[in-house]
């Protein structure tokens, strides 16, 4: 249920909805909005009457929200979330796309600073690296752990980028919130409810990618968890499922950009690199996520790749990047 108050309404009005919704034992989560302020219903276990709140003073309206991600949902709220980084020098989910940039795994600082200082050159905003490397087998390199954490915090005060960095587990992500400007959640841990309570609680936005075999459905459901524990700074990443198809490591589901958009006000992402899992399907991937809408990409970048410790085959060389950044640029792309 969504309670809409009227533009007039005043804050005692606004406190009285929201005492009534947690009288009945519901939670009450305020939506502000430019056209609208809203208070939305949660935690409640079946259908909730209307006219519980339509004679309350100050009430506009209630409308049922039919989906059962109730935060995550279009819905909720019409306007789609931005989501500012620093001092609002960047937006994610703004009019410029979004590019985020850097190799698999951080491997050492003097390589970090490198490829930091060249995808910035080019046009990314975001360092994209990780300390902590979840990997299929358990002989590979697992990451560098807190030191390539703080690698990260080094790269972004020479170059200015902002750090994103995925949290493997509850304990983890204490230590990437401490470092990092956005934790990402990966593919393996869409469904570790734990850890996306966990991220809930974080002040710092968080990059949600889609589980390898998760219809949208479970994807916006494990939004909601982390949304349900008060972090509303959520961006969706869509990296490719897996599917019967041999030619690519997943297959790019770019149906999932329109239609996320359509029913959430989410900001959404494309990882080509992860969906590829070869570098000469890459750009062309790239280019097809920016021209669905997605709000930012997410590229694996290396200066070395067959040397790289993890998904070295998958990384664009700086110089392709660069390309990449040309091309998108000579689309009318805002970068």
């Amino acid at each position: 249920m969504l309670i809409v108050m009227s533009n007039h309404a005043s804050k005692e009005e606004l406190d009285n909805v929201m005492a009534a919704i947690e009288a009945h034992g519901w939670q009450a989560k305020p939506i502000p909005g430019g056209e609208r302020t809203a208070i939305g219903i949660l935690r409640n276990t079946g259908p909730v009457d209307p006219a519980i709140f339509l004679g309350m003073p100050g009430v506009r309206d209630a409308i049922p929200v039919s989906k059962p991600y109730k935060l995550v949902s279009r819905e909720m709220k019409k306007e789609n979330t931005l989501i500012p980084l620093g001092n609002g020098s960047v937006v994610i989910g703004g009019d410029k796309l979004i590019l985020a940039a850097g190799p698999c795994a951080v491997e050492s600082e003097r390589q970090a600073i490198e490829i930091a200082r060249a995808v910035q050159k080019a046009g990314a905003v975001l360092f994209r690296a990780g300390a902590f490397k979840p990997r299929t087998s358990p002989y590979a390199f697992q990451g560098l752990g807190e030191k390539g954490l703080q690698i990260l915090a080094h790269v972004r005060e020479e170059t200015g980028l902002f750090v994103v960095s995925e949290a493997t587990d509850h304990e983890v992500c204490d230590l990437v919130e401490e470092y990092a400007d956005i934790i990402q959640i990966g593919t393996r841990n869409m469904q570790n409810y734990r850890l996306l309570k966990r991220a809930g609680q974080a002040r710092k936005p968080v990059l949600l990618k889609r589980g390898m075999s998760a219809t949208i459905d479970e994807f916006f459901m494990a939004a909601e968890y982390i949304m349900s524990e008060g972090n509303d700074q959520v961006i969706l990443c869509e990296r490719g499922i897996r599917t019967f198809a041999t030619h690519s490591r997943n297959t790019l589901d770019l149906n999932a950009v329109p239609y996320i958009q359509k029913e959430s006000h989410l900001p959404v992402f494309i990882d080509p690199s992860h969906a590829a899992g070869r570098r000469d399907q890459v750009i062309p991937l790239a280019r097809a996520g920016a021209a669905v809408g997605a709000a930012g990409l997410l590229i694996e970048v290396h200066s070395c790749p067959e040397k790289a410790m993890s998904d070295g085959p998958q990384s664009l060389l700086p110089a392709d990047f660069e390309r990449l950044v040309a091309e998108l640029r000579y689309m009318n792309f805002k970068i």
